[in-house]
This record gives C-alpha cells, structure tokens and sequence, in this order.
C-alpha cells in the first residue's frame, strides 16, 4: 500500500473538496450519464475509485495522484445535454473528451499531464487519443469500469446513493 505523508493526504483532500464544491463543476449534476447517474456523480465515482486502486496497487506507485484525482473529476467537465442536441447524438463519444478539456483548460487552468489524461479517457472509441501515461490508463480503466457499472444497474441512481459517492476520500487514506 502507497504511505502518503499527512502533508501529501490533506493536500489530496482538499483538491478533492474544493472540486466537490464548486459551482462550475455542480453544472455537472445536471447532466444525466448512465442510467440515472448525473455527470457530477460518475466523475466523483471514478476520482474516488482511481484513488482507491492507486494507492493499493503497487504498480501505481509512481504515478501523480493530484493528476489523477483532477483528471477524474474533470474527464467529463463537457457541461451539455448531448440528448438534446440531434446533431450530437453521433458525435458525443469522440467529441467530448475535447471539449471537455478545453472546458477544463478555461475554468480551471489545468496542466498538460491532465489535458492529456482527460482527451484520452474515451479510448478506443478515440483511436487517435491513446493513454500514454499510467495515470491516463487508470483513469481510462476505471472511467470504462464505472461507465459499465452504472449502465448495467437496473435501477437508477437515487439521492441517498449519491450521498456515499461524494463523501470525503480521507476515509481511503486509511483503509
């Protein structure tokens, strides 16, 4: 398991809170993803499982963890209702990983190691924006295993249940 310093964990904690409570990136709850869940909750969901997997997996022990953690949030900071524009319909998959870091870019002035990780998070439906980095293929990874769960659930998404998603990480520092 990685050892963060508590330096390193408040730091984590409070990237994590500020995005959590920041009313650019609550435009995401409106947003509807999969099955119920709303663009807020499903990049909250993928921050905190990126996290999770990072610091228990020796093979990512090298890796970024602001970087990811911003790149998670933000992989789907895209801010529009794809449903309701016909002429996005079959462009959204390959489209929005732009979009949503050059959203990401104006709002919040991220690095080039995050932009790269966000254009990237829809491979291999963007064959050309292959994850290059370990944080990219975490995000990647996990974006895809969210996504999958989430579609999958047969009921939708309630309050309650997106109360647990948005809960401070420090509890994963310690598991």
């Amino acid at each position: 398991m990685r050892e963060l310093t508590s330096e390193q964990k408040q730091e984590l904690e409070d990237l994590y809170q500020s995005f959590l409570h920041d009313e650019k990136v609550l435009k995401m709850m409106d947003i509807q993803m999969h099955r119920g869940s709303s663009c807020y909750i499903h990049s909250f969901r993928v921050a905190k499982l990126c996290f999770k997997k990072a610091s228990r997996k020796s093979k990512y022990s090298m890796i970024d963890l602001k970087n990811v953690l911003t790149a998670a949030i933000l992989h789907d900071y895209y801010l529009y209702d794809w449903r309701e524009h016909h002429e996005l319909k079959k462009k959204h998959g390959r489209r929005h990983p732009l979009v949503a870091c050059a959203n990401a870019v104006r709002d919040f002035n991220i690095n080039k190691d995050v932009q790269d990780i966000i254009k990237s998070h829809m491979w291999p439906l963007t064959p050309h924006l292959y994850p290059k980095t370990k944080e990219a293929k975490l995000v990647n990874r996990m974006d895809n295993h969210i996504a999958t769960r989430e579609a999958l659930t047969f009921r939708a998404f309630k309050r309650k249940r997106h109360e647990k998603y948005t809960k401070m990480i420090s509890h994963l520092f310690d598991e």
